[in-house]
């Protein structure tokens, strides 16, 4: 299912306004009536849940959804103020040199974080969404959420903190995280733009699965990994053609034209 974007959120300007709101939310859902849960039912049941309670927003976000190449990466991450980092924004919106110098700011900004990955054979195996999911769940897992049991990535978690109060996991897109409790999330359509612990998150995951993608052109030169990070663009078409699939790339995303 679907979901739109929450009413109470159609007018932020900013992914810190969006943030407080969110926050606002979570901390008393009751006191927004149902508004604006975009059509959402299962949140009333968060709503009975969490008032009173004090309650974490957790940001999650992927990259490496579209790519011929390299795992999917996702992280999850809690700031620690809702304004701690006001330059936060979509990590698409930011040059790779201004992702990787606020790079370790982010990290400092967060209260925890976790950053996770779902394999090419994963990928393969189980189709793109649901490897996304799984990097998602491995990334929420790592921060300590109760009932998951994920196996280990391919790629080691890179984790700081933990997370011990109730959670409300602000999901970038329009679907909930299958296998994870349908009233602990809230998708939030192009969030990464929207809310600033997903704007986090979606650095985080970026820079993390570029710096992969640049070890990745080290073992397998010729590609340019380093420069599309896996994307279908016309050099690396070329060099498919010219050099062939590497174990790398993905067996399920090759296009017509190769």
């Amino acid at each position: 299912m679907k979901f739109k974007l929450p009413a109470f959120l159609e007018n932020v300007e900013t992914p810190v306004e969006g943030e407080v709101a969110l926050r606002k939310y979570a901390a008393n859902p009751l006191a927004f009536g149902g508004d604006g849960v975009g059509g959402n039912g299962s949140l009333d049941l968060f709503a009975s849940a969490a008032a009173g309670e004090n309650v974490l927003v957790v940001g999650i976000d992927e990259v490496g959804r579209g790519p011929l190449a390299g795992p999917v990466v996702a992280c999850a991450a809690v700031l620690k103020a809702p304004d701690i980092m006001p330059e936060l924004n979509d990590s698409k919106k930011l040059t790779r040199p201004k992702r990787e110098a606020m790079y370790d700011a982010v990290k400092d900004a967060c209260a925890c974080y976790a950053i996770a990955s779902a394999s090419v054979e994963e990928i393969d195996e189980m189709n793109i969404l649901e490897a996304d999911f799984l990097a998602m769940r491995r990334a929420l897992q790592a921060l300590g959420m109760p009932g998951l049991n994920e196996t280990a990535p391919e790629i080691p978690i890179e984790v700081k903190g933990s997370f011990s109060s109730k959670i409300f996991i602000a999901v970038d897109g329009n679907l909930k995280i299958r296998g994870v409790p349908a009233e602990s999330q809230m998708p939030i359509v192009k969030g990464d733009g929207r809310i600033a612990s997903i704007s986090a998150a979606s650095i985080l995951a970026k820079v993390f699965r570029d710096r992969y993608m640049d070890k990745l052109a080290e073992t397998y030169p010729g590609y340019g990994f380093e420069v599309h990070a896996g994307y279908g663009t016309k050099a690396h078409l070329d060099a498919i053609r010219k050099l062939g699939f590497t174990p790398a790339h993905r067996k399920s995303f090759h296009p017509k034209s190769l």
